[in-house]
Order: C-alpha cells, then sequence, then structure tokens
C-alpha cells in the first residue's frame, strides 16, 4: 500500500514505515503528524485517485528530528570582468517516519 501526498507544497510517495526528508515543519520532535492532502492511494491494486484529494484519506507520520541539509555552494562568474562571488545554502530539514496510511 503507497499514497501520493503533499507535505509542506512538495508530493511524495510515501509507504508504511517510510523514512522520508521534508521541508521543515513547526511540530516538535517525537510530535504525531496528520496529512490530509492526499492525491492517491493504491491499495494491493485498488486505486483511489482524488478530484483533487481523496476524501477522508489521511497519511499519519510522527516526526523524528530536525536538521540542516547539505550544503549548496552557488558560484557566479562573469569571464574578463574580475566579477565573482560564492554564495552557499543549507536547507532546513525534518524527517519523517510514515507510521500508518488511512484511506
Amino acid at each position: 500500500m503507497y499514497a501520493i501526498v503533499d507535505i509542506a507544497g512538495q508530493q511524495f510517495k510515501v509507504e508504511k514505515e517510510a523514512k522520508l526528508y521534508v521541508h521543515r515543519l513547526q511540530e516538535e520532535e517525537g510530535a504525531q503528524v496528520d496529512f490530509e492532502k492526499v492525491l492517491l492511494v493504491d491499495n494491493d491494486g485498488k486505486v483511489k485517485v482524488g478530484k483533487p484529494l481523496v476524501k477522508d484519506a489521511v497519511v499519519k507520520a510522527r516526526v523524528l528530528l530536525h536538521l540542516k541539509g547539505d550544503k549548496v555552494r552557488i558560484f557566479k562568474k562573469k569571464r574578463r570582468k574580475g566579477y565573482q562571488k560564492l554564495t552557499g545554502h543549507r536547507q532546513n530539514l525534518t524527517q519523517i517516519q510514515i507510521e500508518d496510511i488511512v484511506a
């Protein structure tokens, strides 16, 4: 059984007991989170597709920890002009574990 769910503006394919990284959530570590924006549910070949959401479908997850992602370096250069600029970014992430998919 799997589901396609919208979490913090991004769509993820989730299964029970799966761990994944999403954009930072407001909940504390160890808190239970319910995601109600379920777009599709597949239960052993029986597919429910939402228009746009599947009615009464909920994905339950637990927040494991908050962390920062890997550093992404942005380098800009214009040749023959002496212009160089190096910046970096680290995205704030939350690791969650899917506990149940209720359809």
